[in-house]
Order: structure tokens, then sequence, then C-alpha cells
């Protein structure tokens, strides 16, 4: 009797031992591939130390080309960051991301929370506004046109270089030609602004009720809106959109001492940190339209 009770117990702890290595070999085959730059890699990046979830992480620096090289574009005919990976299951947008590895840390705890609709509604409503519009319009015309034209020229190597692809990469020349016109257009800089301010302004009301976006507690939609007041202070904007709404502002101190903000966005971006970051992609594109190397 004493020798079965043994064996079972020797059985279940190889079972939980299995289990364990199991979920290690799972997240451990996570993938991210992100940048500082990336508002929506913010997001994610967020998310993921939010849950103590590991992962293997690839820079792919947009202002570089490097998301339109043609191992990363096979992959992602979007170019678009981030990109999450987890064996052959692959995933582009950030929300979906973000809401795959709630369901992981459900999985990994074995709880299962309430459906909280609230967080749902904030995430999908921080979605909707699309931040690429106004960081182009608030930035320096010589900065932008620079960027722009070495992206272009990139997009021209690559086609060259893979041309199975040249008519997916010819789509994407395409959209950058049509950016730069819509950049130019100032009734669509108006609706980016008219969209951010609702935005905010409905944030601001949100938060003279409730200490983060959805509740008490911190939660995904935070990982989601976070990354927009930190693309506001990047642009130089904080008196115009952060500092007027106060719930906002009290709100955005607090979550800067969150260590998932230090680590996905104030490392890169705080203080002098932030002309760092500039300076080395600035020097970097230089460098090579000096050489001609795209």
């Amino acid at each position: 009797m004493k020798i079965a009770l043994w064996f079972m117990v020797l059985f279940l702890r190889l079972l939980v031992l299995m289990y364990q290595y199991l979920i290690a070999s799972f997240v451990a085959a996570m993938q991210l591939y992100h940048h500082p730059y990336s508002l929506d890699s913010q997001k994610v990046r967020m998310a993921l130390e939010e849950k103590g979830i590991d992962y293997t992480s690839y820079h792919v620096n947009p202002l570089t080309g490097k998301n339109m090289s043609v191992d990363f574009f096979r992959m992602n005919p979007s170019a678009k960051l981030p990109v999450f990976q987890n064996g052959a299951h692959v995933i582009y947008r950030a929300i979906d991301i973000i809401q795959y590895l709630d369901r992981l840390a459900v999985h990994l705890s074995g709880e299962i929370p309430p459906v909280n609709t609230e967080v749902h509604q904030w995430m999908q409503k921080v979605d909707a506004w699309n931040p690429k519009m106004f960081t182009l319009t608030h930035t320096p015309v010589k900065y932008r046109a620079f960027v722009s034209k070495f992206i272009r020229r990139v997009l021209i190597a690559r086609m060259a270089e893979a041309p199975d692809l040249a008519s997916m990469y010819h789509v994407k020349l395409r959209e950058a030609y049509e950016t730069e016109d819509k950049v130019k257009d100032p009734e669509i800089m108006k609706q980016s602004e008219e969209e951010l301010s609702k935005l905010l302004d409905d944030v601001e009301a949100q938060l003279s009720k409730t200490k983060y976006l959805a509740g008490d507690e911190f939660s995904p939609a935070d990982s989601m809106f976070i990354p927009i007041l930190a693309r506001i202070t990047l642009l130089d904007l904080d008196e115009e959109y952060i500092s007027c709404r106060p719930k906002t502002l009290e709100y955005y101190n607090l979550v800067k001492h969150r260590p998932s903000y230090k680590i996905a966005i104030g490392k890169y971006f705080n203080g002098w940190k932030k002309y760092r970051t500039l300076f080395k992609t600035s020097f970097f594109l230089c460098v090579r339209t000096l050489l001609r190397r795209y």
C-alpha cells in the first residue's frame, strides 16, 4: 500500500514538472518584433511587463526601413510594428496582441476573472485613434521629408533585391507618397487633433470618477492609453493636451512610477534620453544616405 502511494506521489510530481516545462517552453517561444519609437510597440511591451511574461525581443527600426527588410516583409507584408510570434501563431495588431496576452495570463494563473466590458470598451476607443498623421504633422518638415525620402529609397532597393515581392513593395511605395500628400492637407491635421482632444476629454471625465482608465485597478486599457500621453510628451505638446487636463496630468504622473512604464517608455524617452534616442537614428540615416546604402 505504501509503495503504491509512493508511486502515485512520484507520478503526480512528474506530471507537475512536465506541465511546468511545457509552460516554460510555451512562454520562451514568444517573440516580439518592436521598436521604442513605435507607439503600438509601447502598448504591447507595457502589457507584457504588467503580466510578467518573458519573451525574446527583436528591435526593428521603422525610421531606418528595417521593417522593410525582405525577411520581415515576408512575415508581415504590412510592415507595421509590433509583430508578436508564438510558434506558428503570428499576431500583428496591438489590441489583438494585448487581448491574447490577457487570455494567456488567465491560462497560466488558472483563475477565471469576471469579464470586464468597460476595459474592452476603453481599449476599442483608444485603438480607434490613429496617431500617425498627428505625429507627422507635428514633426519638423525637414526631418519628416528626410526620413520619407530615405524610406522610399529603401523600398526601391528592396524591390530590386526581391523581385517576387516587388508588387507588394510597390504598394508600400505608393502609400508613402499618399502619406506625404495627406500631411500637407490642413483638414486631415485638424481632424486628427480633434479626435485626440475628444479622446482626452473622455479620459479626463473618466478619471474624475476612477483612479485608472477602467476602474481603480490598472488594466490593459491603461497599457493601450499611456503611450499616447508619452507620444504627446515626445512631440513637446504637454501644455496643449495634458497639463490643461488636471486629472489626466495626475494620472500620467502616477503611471510614470510603474516599472512597466520605465522599461517600455521611460528608458528611452525620459529627459535627455529622448535626444540620445533620436540622435542615434539621425546619425544612422545620415551615414547610410551618404554611403547610398539603403
